[in-house]
Formats: C-alpha cells, structure tokens, sequence
C-alpha cells in the first residue's frame, strides 16, 4: 500500500493574513470569497486605525489554506488587489518585543 504524503513548506499554516482591504469591507464579504476555498473557523478583520484593511483568515484545513494563498493573492476585489499571506508567529512576536523595547526606552527617559 503507497502512502500519498504530501510535504508543505514551513511557512504554510491554516491562518492567512491579508492585506489591502477595502476598508469598507464585511465579514460576510471575506466568507463568501474565502469561503469557496474551504471550511473557514474564524476571519476577524483589523479595526484599529493601524489595523484597518487587513485581516486574519483562519481554516479549518491546512490545505483549504494554502489553496486560497495561491488563488487570492493578487486577487482584484472591490477594486483593490489583495495580498495574502502566510500568519507569522514568529514575526508577530518580534514586533511586540520591539513597541516593548521602546516603551521601555521612553519610560527611561
């Protein structure tokens, strides 16, 4: 019996981040574009003035993911065309670290 394996990059995982948003944009629009690539669990859209035209699209299958990554990345909706990519654990936490580390550095002063 053969086995289908299939090996993913590291950089693949069930959550994408997308940019460039309308920022008039529903949650009820991104489900139904991301929704016909799979079984979505959550999107939550950016509202803060700094997060505003992006948002977090989590799926339920890692593969329903990378499929809407390589379908909708430079996707024309609503007149803008999105960037999708890869959520990054890693870069999101090196970013807290560095708004920490100035905080830090203004409380000293």
């Amino acid at each position: 019996m053969q086995q289908n394996i299939t090996r993913l990059p590291p950089e693949v995982n069930r959550i994408l981040f997308v940019r460039n948003l309308p920022f008039k944009v529903t949650n009820v629009e991104l489900y139904d574009l991301f929704g016909k690539y799979g079984s979505i669990r959550q999107i939550r859209l950016g509202n803060a003035a700094d997060t505003r035209g992006t948002a977090y699209v989590v799926y339920d299958d890692i593969f329903d993911a990378k499929n809407a990554c390589e379908h909708l990345s430079g996707y024309n909706f609503q007149s803008r065309y999105l960037i999708v990519l890869y959520h990054d654990q890693n870069k999101a936490q090196n970013r807290k670290s560095a708004k920490q580390k100035e905080q830090e550095l203004r409380d000293l002063k």
